[in-house]
């Protein structure tokens, strides 16, 4: 049965939920005070590199076949 007073219950359970799930998932990550990049955006950015590195040699230019 849906009134007032079960949506008003349900909505502040909602708000309390998210609020607690927000503050959980900011307690797990770890803080970081420098500004260097991490290991794994570093590997991204090599991988992505080394990917058009070889696409770019497979491809090759125009061939001369007729």
């Amino acid at each position: 049965m849906v009134n007032r007073r079960n949506a008003l219950l349900g909505w502040a359970v909602w708000q309390v939920g998210k609020q607690a799930a927000r503050r959980k998932a900011m307690a797990s990550v770890p803080t970081r005070d420098s500004k260097k990049p991490g290991k794994g955006v570093i590997a991204a950015g090599l991988a992505t590199l080394g990917g058009v590195l070889w696409f770019r040699s497979r491809r090759g230019g125009p061939s001369d076949e007729s």
